[in-house]
């Protein structure tokens, strides 16, 4: 059995789960595995029951420790992440999920905030939602979040499409990104967001077009997430992220991929 402590072993910390590749993750014809992490016994019952009726394989924890050990015994797809947690908080365990694998997180929490949301997303969640949410949207959100990872997967039977900009190579279908020689590692967000800007090339994107090809229609008014992804990718790609040549603000209408 996995023991994990309050201080995460680094035998267990992975990119992928064993034996589950992260990068094939996706919409699956099998029920979808989901991890809910949550304080409350009454929230953790409710959910696990909807989303059972939607289709999805529900396992709960109840704090973050227990969740961290379970997600490795698990291997969920998605996780389910409440923030007002005791001894650690969701921040924390959402800081250690990141250290594991990259499954995708959805916070589920009370803090409504617009501070908290962009800590959220800055500790590397995918998606933020406010509680009380409704079954049939949270079970359409964790689609939404699955869709895109399923969008950004690499495609084994297509040609190879590869984009070049300066010393920056984007292997599109392998979802692969090299700069100067050097793989640069990013989440399934970040590489759909930076592809379609690249394929863009020299093209002004607007904020709406970006949201909509990156996250779907539903969160066409959350420019914030697209603030928060363009920084990440500015400091992953940019020789000068204070500076940038490759992703380009264009100001009060969107981003240009240059060079």
């Amino acid at each position: 059995m996995v023991v994990i402590t309050n201080k995460l072993s680094k035998k267990y910390i992975s990119r992928s789960w064993p034996g589950n590749n992260c990068e094939k993750r996706g919409l699956r014809k099998m029920n979808t595995k989901v991890l809910l992490i949550d304080d409350d016994q009454a929230i953790c019952n409710l959910y696990q029951l909807s989303l059972n009726r939607f289709g999805f394989d529900v396992k709960t924890a109840l704090t973050g420790v227990d969740g961290l050990k379970l997600a490795y015994e698990f291997q969920p797809e998605i996780i389910l992440l409440d923030i007002m947690m005791p001894e650690l908080s969701g921040w924390e365990t959402c800081h250690r999920l990141r250290q594991m694998c990259d499954v995708p997180i959805i916070m589920l929490t009370a803090l409504k905030q617009q501070e908290n949301v962009v800590k959220g997303l800055n500790m590397g969640a995918d998606d933020y939602l406010v509680k009380p949410v409704t079954n049939t949207e949270l079970a359409a959100r964790i689609r939404a979040v699955l869709r895109r990872l399923n969008m950004s997967s690499p495609d084994s039977h297509e040609e190879d499409e590869v984009i070049k900009a300066g010393s920056l190579v984007i292997n599109v279908n392998k979802r692969e990104v090299k700069s100067k020689g050097k793989r640069i590692n990013l989440t399934p967000t970040e590489f759909r967001l930076l592809s379609t800007l690249a394929k863009n090339k020299g093209r002004v994107l607007t904020r709406d077009f970006l949201l909509r090809q990156v996250w779907g229609e539903q969160y066409i008014d959350q420019t914030q997430y697209l603030h928060i992804y363009i920084n990440y990718l500015r400091n992953k790609v940019e020789e000068n992220p204070t500076e940038p040549n490759l992703i380009q603000n264009v100001r009060n209408v969107g981003y240009r991929f240059g060079v």
